[in-house]
């Protein structure tokens, strides 16, 4: 298809339920089905969806000029009981702090990843039920540091 880009990564093998996934550039992600040495594969989903988000929401109040200093995001996934063990609830936590942020910003960046931007989310079964609740914080200021 013109206009689709293919995203390439290699897993090797580690023996057990072990894998090392690896980018063409070289970067290795532990990924351990029994969850001893690396992340499991659902639980690199969830870090996947988080972070895509993450990475949306922080770039949308960068360009909208917002003093954003930090970005936390929490995630719970509900897994069915019976195989195929896929998630059927996420919910995301995301805290931002920074001065004088904007709600309405937030939310719409927030927003704007859910509907629009995120790829993960966007490959995920669309029967998941997403919640996300958003709190913004003012940075903790420094001992000595004018307030």
């Amino acid at each position: 298809m013109s206009g689709d880009s293919t995203e390439k990564v290699e897993l090797v093998w580690r023996g057990d339920e072990r894998f090392d996934a690896v980018t063409p550039s070289g970067m290795q992600v532990a990924i351990d089905g029994t969850r001893e040495t690396g992340t499991s594969p659902i639980q690199a989903l969830a870090v996947a969806l988080a972070s895509c988000m993450g990475t949306d929401v922080v770039d949308i109040l960068k360009k909208g000029r917002e003093d954003l200093t930090g970005c936390r995001i929490r995630v719970e996934g509900d897994r069915r009981e019976t195989p195929p063990r896929r998630y059927t609830a996420i919910r995301l936590w995301i805290e931002l702090t920074g001065w004088s942020l904007s709600r309405a910003k937030a939310e719409r960046a927030v927003q704007l990843s859910r509907d629009t931007y995120c790829s993960v989310w966007r490959s995920m079964a669309q029967d998941i039920d997403l919640s996300i609740q958003l709190e913004l914080r003012e940075p903790l200021l420094a001992e000595g540091e004018p307030g």
